[in-house]
């Protein structure tokens, strides 16, 4: 009993001396601004969306894509939330990485191992010391208990870097539920401006049929030449086949998001229904919001701290460690002595083990934990000056955009009063069916193109919505503590 006692006693003082060795984690500092040089501080007369002070709505909230209003798309998004399965896997990775906390953790706490064992033993002849009976039985119950007291923090480090591994894959999971669901909106806006193009060149086509008839008309009246009306044919079969061609890239679009959706592209279809929808006041803020609004950035700074942590580790292993092994059991000649008190056998003890020579091992692996912790440092800093960038030409393709909006409206406009007076000029003869043609392929070419920029805004908008970070916030990382209570849980899908 005092063999045990005073195992105890160097058990508790190896307990309440214990401390951690290694750097406390500091959040680096990142380069940031005041306010972003595409957004100008004062609201413009028209509310335009890269005004930080335009209201906030729904753009600035976790199911932004409802801001657009349009109920196909709403739905379609929510198939991504539960049936893609990119997202899925991203799901999966969260999951696994939040399990590895107990694996960790399982460390803080000493393992208990039963080895029952039953044998029995004939000696030699020969044997040094012969006993009078050759052949024995062995009976014997023992409980091994291993505890390594964690005197330098390596244990604890290494639950809290699982811990912020867990995070990151959190962050990485939101990261991926962003990017996914704006490439569904984004293919959806490609889709509905390939309708809109389809329209429009139908349109177009139906037009140029009836001045193919008119020409032929006036062909076979003698008012006209017969290269007007082959002319005429020309510019019709020209748009029927961009007409016809726009249909594949409507296909693609259309097979797209089928994969997104979690369904197959040949159990998929969409409606054709032109492009016809209005951007949404997107909230902008501040710079140094990004930093919480971004779950990538959310992403490197776990990964910063968990580099620290593994610095803390490596630097635990110059130091020694301590192992306690108690054990506890019984044995006997038969089963039957097992639980007689005689038969009660036990040992405790401690083992200290410090290296001595390892070649350079230990020094090596600090360094290398220090280079991987500045590698995360960079990584974060970069990270976080990538998406001041996005932001920043999002701004900038959003006002760019919209002035080129006006022009063009205003183009369109002039191109199709153009090719009203050419028309009238050729039917009252005073002109050629020549300048008839190249005022149609020019007012065509202006409508495309004002279709084609409202396709860009809409996809700029879904871009800037993302690089903001679709309204998520740091803040809901869940903590370690909540990380660990919820392993094993029944599964939400993200929303």
């Amino acid at each position: 009993m005092r063999r045990l006692r005073a195992a105890a006693a160097v058990a508790t003082f190896a307990l309440t001396s214990a401390c951690t060795v290694g750097p406390d984690y500091v959040k680096p500092t990142t380069p940031t601004a005041e306010a972003y040089k595409e957004a100008p501080p004062v609201a413009s007369a028209d509310g335009s969306v890269w005004n930080p002070a335009a209201p906030a709505d729904q753009a600035g909230l976790g199911k932004w894509w409802e801001a657009y209003n349009d109920p196909t798309l709403n739905a379609l998004e929510e198939q991504v939330t539960s049936a893609n399965q990119s997202l899925k896997i991203s799901e999966a990775r969260f999951r696994q990485a939040r399990a590895l906390i107990g694996v960790s953790r399982a460390a803080e706490f000493p393992s208990l191992t039963a080895l029952p064992g039953i044998a029995s033993i004939n000696t030699s002849d020969n044997k040094p010391y012969p006993s009078t009976s050759h052949t024995t039985g062995d009976f014997i119950l023992p409980l091994d208990a291993s505890y390594e007291v964690d005197l330098w923090g390596r244990i604890g480090r290494n639950v809290t870097a699982a811990g912020d591994e867990a995070q990151a894959s959190a962050a990485d999971l939101q990261t991926a539920n962003l990017s996914l669901h704006a490439e569904l909106a984004i293919d959806y806006f490609n889709l509905r401006s390939a309708d809109s193009q389809k329209q429009l060149l139908d349109d177009s086509a139906k037009a140029f049929a009836d001045a193919f008839q008119l020409t032929t008309n006036r062909v076979n009246g003698g008012a006209a030449p017969e290269s007007d009306a082959a002319q005429a044919k020309t510019q019709l079969d020209t748009t029927r086949v961009q007409a016809t061609d726009i249909t594949v890239q409507r296909a693609q679009f259309e097979h797209a998001i089928a994969v997104l959706t979690g369904k197959s592209p040949s159990a998929f279809s969409l409606a054709p229904a032109p492009l016809a929808l209005k951007q949404p006041s997107i909230p902008v803020g501040l710079p140094s919001e990004l930093l919480q609004r971004r779950p990538d950035i959310a992403a490197a700074e776990r990964r910063v701290a968990e580099a620290n942590e593994q610095i803390g580790i490596a630097t635990a292993a110059y130091y020694p460690s301590l192992l306690l092994s108690p054990m506890v059991g019984f044995e006997g000649h038969n089963a039957a002595d097992w639980f007689n008190w005689p038969s009660l056998l036990w040992s405790v003890g401690f083992t200290m083990s410090q290296t001595i020579f390892d070649g350079g091992r230990h020094d090596a692996l600090t360094e290398a934990a220090r280079a991987s912790y500045d590698a995360n440092v960079a990584t974060y800093r970069q990270v976080t000056l990538s998406a001041f960038q996005q932001v920043e030409d999002d701004l900038a393709t959003l006002r760019i955009l919209q002035q080129e909006a006006q022009q063009q409206d205003a183009a369109v406009a002039s191109a199709q009063y153009s090719l009203q007076l050419f028309t009238n000029r050729y039917v009252g003869g005073r002109d050629t069916y020549l300048q008839v043609i190249t005022a149609q392929t020019i007012a065509l070419g202006n409508e495309r193109n004002q279709t084609e920029i409202l396709r860009r805004r809409m996809e700029a908008s879904v871009q800037l919505i993302k690089a903001l970070g679709g309204g998520w916030d740091a803040g809901t990382l869940p903590s370690l503590k909540v990380l660990e209570k919820s392993a094993g849980a029944a599964e939400v899908p993200p929303g």
